[in-house]
């Protein structure tokens, strides 16, 4: 079966969980709103952007942004934080049921045992935005970027060194670009509905606690 983290205890503020002497504990932060003024949803790592949205779409508005960071302790002393989810609520209410969020041309059932579709990070970042807002981003040069979404100094805590910007002022689409987890990878979304089918969230899963 393809990968499927559980969601519903990531997403479980005050969860604890244990492996290889190091204990995970879920803290729930709210980022803000995400402005989609199509309501077509693109995972992506922002400074290198790709612009397909997800098959599964949403009415435009705005939307709030929650990231779930994992406190890392050791011998009951935190070490370290990191962001290990970043959930961007349609519905503030629990999801029935997960599923991978796709692109046109994926099926998830060509994924092997453990697969995922998920999105390339090579500047170990990631974001939830709309289509539009991408799109911009995709046109900006490195200069435009580094102006604006890459400080001199990154803060240790993964929720000081979140940043936010509107890129396209017609329509006030932003963009909030956080660490992803440990870093580089491919990271997976997944969409939540109830049991009538309404979506609830989407939620990319960075790795970081051991879930299974």
């Amino acid at each position: 079966m393809p990968y499927m983290p559980d969601l519903d205890v990531l997403l479980t503020a005050g969860y604890r969980a244990e492996c290889d002497g190091i204990a995970y504990r879920i803290e729930p932060y709210e980022l803000g709103p995400v402005v989609l003024p199509t309501g077509k949803v693109v995972g992506c790592d922002p400074l290198v952007a790709h612009t397909t949205p997800f098959t599964d779409a949403v009415e435009p508005g705005q939307y709030e942004l929650r990231a779930w960071v994992a406190v890392l302790l050791r011998d009951g002393s935190e070490s370290q934080r990191r962001i290990a989810a970043l959930q961007l609520v349609v519905a503030d209410e629990p999801a029935a049921s997960w599923t991978m969020a796709l692109l046109p041309d994926q099926d998830v059932a060509s994924l092997g045992d453990e697969g995922i579709f998920g999105y390339a990070v090579d500047a170990g970042t990631g974001t939830l935005a709309d289509q539009v807002a991408v799109e911009v981003l995709s046109g900006w040069d490195y200069e435009q970027l580094d102006a604006v979404f890459i400080p001199a100094q990154i803060p240790d805590d993964p929720i000081e060194a979140v940043i936010t910007a509107v890129v396209e002022q017609q329509t006030a689409a932003n963009v909030y670009v956080v660490g992803s987890g440990w870093g580089d990878g491919v990271y997976a979304t997944y969409v939540g509905r109830t049991e009538d089918g309404r979506i609830t969230s989407f939620v990319t899963d960075f790795r970081v606690v051991p879930l299974r």
